[in-house]
């Protein structure tokens, strides 16, 4: 009999634990460790900032779900993974043995390599969790009784651009619906080397078309911009150019600011030896499993991927749900292999497939594969995005709901797109 124990409860972690009660006979444990006890579907976490949802909308609690399926739960952070022992500690004492380790933790937030910036003692806001969310709708509440100057983007080594980009056009969106647009400048400030790079390379006509909606909605943009220091009201960014040299520096004012930090990996799992990158994420192989480690395996954003190319400003490669669905099939189909005795052959995937809401319209982009050169560069926009991604976040908090397993993106992304076509 062996113990699974898997570490994060979020877009990947709970769809792993599904997957692998599925495939493991009942005298296998599966016990999900989480930081928090509830579920956030994070994709939604722009629309919290803005009151479109609620936080009840978009969370669930995690004990009765996964206690329905018959597998264990236990909301605590962890502080300790000891790898060689097969271990790990949590922070109220408690120390689990495995047979098997998932990591599916997310990242942690690294708004401390930028001074003053952060929802913490900082002075920028965050859309990474539902907390900094909500946080954001507070302040933006006060915020619509005297308007003033917006700056949203993304700070150095940042790599999920989607969400700033969405947020953007969230809330000129909101603005303009309570007419008061024209009272808030908007500037957009980005690691990237040009508007609609996301991390990626650029996807098809991302540059050109992310551009013109800019510039449709009145939003000015830096890029290459390395954001130095946040005060009280002031941003500060030195902007290079392609060699990387300073091109300009820029003091900005606002109001109000939300940008995405660069993501670090846990501490707990960033201090075991061998086991990460210097950012502290996980080094796998094709098999999603550590390579130091064999019965450790990860998914999702606490992985090491390369970044797509060298950017004069350090940017980082994102992890899609696509991508992130596939790994944690690829890892639930190893572990019982190598449970019935045969070896980890299935493989998870890093192609890059988003739907991304603008307000009232959306965009979808698909690379396949992430890194350039590819078989698909697709990118489009349309009111149809922003429906379908309205429709992806009911469908997959019902999966959460009653504990399906299947692949959300394969069924109903791709076959929407027309991808799995367009790939063979």
């Amino acid at each position: 009999m062996a113990h699974i124990v898997i570490l994060g409860a979020g877009v990947g972690g709970m769809p792993a634990a599904y997957e692998m009660r599925e495939l493991l006979a009942k005298e296998h444990t599966i016990t999900v460790v989480s930081a928090v006890d509830y579920f956030q579907f994070t994709p939604s976490n722009p629309w919290i900032a803005v009151n479109w949802r609620k936080r009840d909308d978009i969370t669930l609690k995690i004990a009765p779900l996964l206690e329905r399926k018959g597998i264990a739960f236990i909301a605590q952070p962890v502080t300790h993974i000891q790898a060689e022992g097969n271990q790990i500690t949590l922070a109220d004492g408690q120390v689990i043995a495995y047979d098997y380790l998932v990591i599916t933790t997310g990242p942690k937030l690294s708004f401390d390599e930028v001074p003053g910036a952060g929802p913490h003692g900082g002075h920028t806001h965050s859309v990474c969790t539902v907390d900094h969310a909500e946080q954001f709708w507070k302040d933006y509440q006060v915020f619509l009784e005297n308007p003033g100057p917006v700056v949203i983007g993304a700070m150095p080594g940042a790599s999920c651009f989607g969400p700033a980009y969405e947020f953007a056009f969230i809330l000129a969106t909101d603005l303009r619906r309570r007419k008061l647009r024209h009272k808030v400048p908007m500037t957009y400030v980005t690691s990237e080397p040009y508007i609609g790079h996301l991390g990626l390379g650029g996807v098809g006509d991302s540059k050109s078309m992310l551009e013109s909606e800019f510039r449709n909605n009145d939003i000015k943009w830096i890029t290459n911009a390395k954001t130095t220091q946040v005060e009280a009201g002031k941003m500060f960014v030195t902007q290079v150019d392609d060699l990387g040299n300073t091109y300009k520096e820029h003091e900005l004012p606002f109001k109000l600011s939300m940008m995405l930090p660069a993501f670090k990996g846990i501490d707990a799992v960033a201090a075991v030896p061998e086991l990460c990158n210097p950012r502290g994420f996980v080094m796998i192989d094709e098999f999603q499993r550590s390579k130091k480690f064999k019965n450790i395996f990860a998914a999702g954003v606490c992985v090491a991927i390369p970044p797509v190319e060298v950017t004069p400003v350090a940017t980082g490669a994102p992890k899609t749900g696509y991508m992130i669905e596939t790994m944690v099939t690829a890892i639930a189909h190893n572990i019982a292999a190598e449970l019935s005795g045969q070896p980890a052959t299935a493989k998870g995937t890093w192609n890059a497939i988003c739907l991304a809401d603008m307000g009232d319209t959306g965009a979808a982009f698909v690379a396949l594969p992430q890194i350039p050169p590819r078989n698909v560069n697709w990118f489009k926009k349309g009111k149809w995005v922003h429906l379908a991604k309205i429709a992806f976040e009911k469908y997959f908090l019902r999966k959460m709901k009653s504990g399906n397993s299947e692949p959300v993106y394969e069924k109903y992304v791709l076959k929407a797109l027309g991808i799995l076509r367009l790939e063979k």
